[in-house]
């Protein structure tokens, strides 16, 4: 089968799949394969390190996702700006980091994904990106989110790791109230103790309930923040254990940070999926979707 793909006129709807009483529409330029009832992907590393390497990591993960059909939206940070340590990288460049992700989206003609930290970033973020996503520390901005929506661009906001899966609700209404109905949600895990991350599987259809579509972040889900040395940790072994329940709960997406050699990542490395692991994982995951459907 063929590209398929979605011009920013018409509506891509992804639910019902599994829970018929769960609609939402969603709007996005480019999103290929919409049609094939499968959960959609956004991937790619954690941040831009270099064109180079954001260039290889699109285009291994495009290859995968045509030979599966699955929607794609290719995710990298243009700038981190909640490091621990103020030693910590942060980027190559607002402006030069942008023009990568630009240059990704027109090249391989998929939708990106980068996020951004203040209110004054989302107009520019914009201009070169198709999604705009609110880290789960700042989901409850109320700045920050109606700028977001504001740009009439997609928005996905990160689930904080300090709220239920029900007060996400509100989160929603500030996109919706702002006069911009695309909003998607990711649930990340929860904060357990100090040092640790779990997930809730009921938040998954609890947050589906408001119309909208839902993603398991399978790779922040398994930090462990707050170490030590100021550089968090992570359990990447256990990215298939989330993804795959995260499929056979009914998430509509799934975020997965990847990257060829994670051990010398600049940003979250600890915790990403090595990128020669990701095609047979989605190949595991798209047989339990279709089984499921």
């Amino acid at each position: 089968m063929g590209r398929n793909t979605v011009n920013e006129n018409q509506i891509y709807v992804g639910a019902g799949q599994l829970n018929p009483q769960y609609i939402y529409q969603m709007i996005l330029n480019n999103l290929q394969y919409t049609s094939s009832g499968n959960f959609f992907l956004m991937a790619g590393p954690c941040a831009i390190e270099s064109e180079e390497m954001a260039l290889r990591i699109a285009d291994r993960i495009v290859n995968i996702t045509d030979k599966l059909e699955i929607p794609f939206i290719f995710k990298g940070s243009y700038r981190k700006a909640n490091r621990s340590r103020i030693d910590s990288f942060t980027g190559i460049g607002d402006e030069k980091a942008l023009k990568i992700l630009e240059r990704i989206g027109r090249k391989f003609d998929i939708p990106t994904v980068t996020d951004i930290h203040e209110s004054h970033e989302a107009a520019m973020a914009a201009a070169y990106v198709d999604v705009l996503q609110i880290p789960a520390f700042l989901c409850r901005q109320t700045e920050l989110l109606t700028a977001a929506a504001l740009t009439g661009k997609m928005v996905n906001i990160k689930k904080g790791q300090f709220l239920s899966a029900g007060a996400m609700k509100f989160a929603v209404d500030k996109i919706k109230e702002s006069g911009n109905n695309n909003v998607i949600l990711t649930d990340r895990g929860n904060t357990f103790g100090y040092q640790d991350m779990i997930v809730d599987f009921r938040g998954i259809p609890e947050m589906r309930a408001f119309n909208v579509p839902v993603v398991m972040d399978c790779t922040h889900s398994l930090q462990q923040p707050n170490q030590a040395s100021g550089v968090t940790g992570g359990k990447p072994a256990m990215i298939e254990t989330i993804a795959k329940a995260a499929v056979a709960v009914g998430a509509d997406g799934l975020f997965i940070e990847t990257h060829p050699e994670p051990e010398n990542a600049k940003s979250d490395g600890a915790n990403m999926l090595h990128l020669d692991l990701l095609e047979n994982l989605l190949t595991k995951l798209v047989r339990i979707r279709k089984a499921i459907s």
